[in-house]
């Protein structure tokens, strides 16, 4: 028998993860701090002493800290690992309080000031399109 056929069928690309997202949490639907869950823009980035430890740290744990070597915020970072926004929420949390992650919580009064998203919206209609054709101030 081939290994291919030793494993059964091949999964399709983009699946998700068979392993349950409370596993990788330990059941937890929350960080290790008292206040709310982390915003989706919230940005992270690996500290040194994160990167010193990478070896020792566990699957997911190892995949966030090596993904953080660059800024980007928690979103970004469920995106490229494939995993569930909340576990990034919690494995985060968890990774900030072993001194392996810095975390940069956005000003709240910035991201719901109105102004700012009229700013982007204007910035993403001054982009050209792939024709080189500038969108419509509509």
């Amino acid at each position: 028998m081939g290994e291919g056929s030793a494993r059964g069928p091949s999964e399709p690309a983009g699946r998700a993860s068979a392993i349950r997202p409370f596993l990788l949490t330990a059941g937890r639907v929350a960080g290790g701090g008292a206040g709310p869950p982390l915003p989706v823009e919230t940005q992270v980035v690996a500290t040194s002493s994160g990167l010193t430890c990478l070896h020792s740290l566990s699957f997911e744990q190892h995949d966030i800290i090596a993904a953080c070597r660059r800024p980007q915020s928690v979103a970004e970072l469920a995106a490229r690992l494939h995993l569930h926004l909340n576990v990034v929420r919690v494995l985060t949390e968890d990774l900030r309080a072993a001194g392996h992650l810095t975390v940069h919580v956005p000003n709240a009064r910035t991201t719901q000031d109105i102004s700012v998203l009229r700013r982007v919206i204007d910035g993403l209609r001054a982009v050209p399109d792939s024709r080189d054709t500038l969108r419509d101030s509509g």
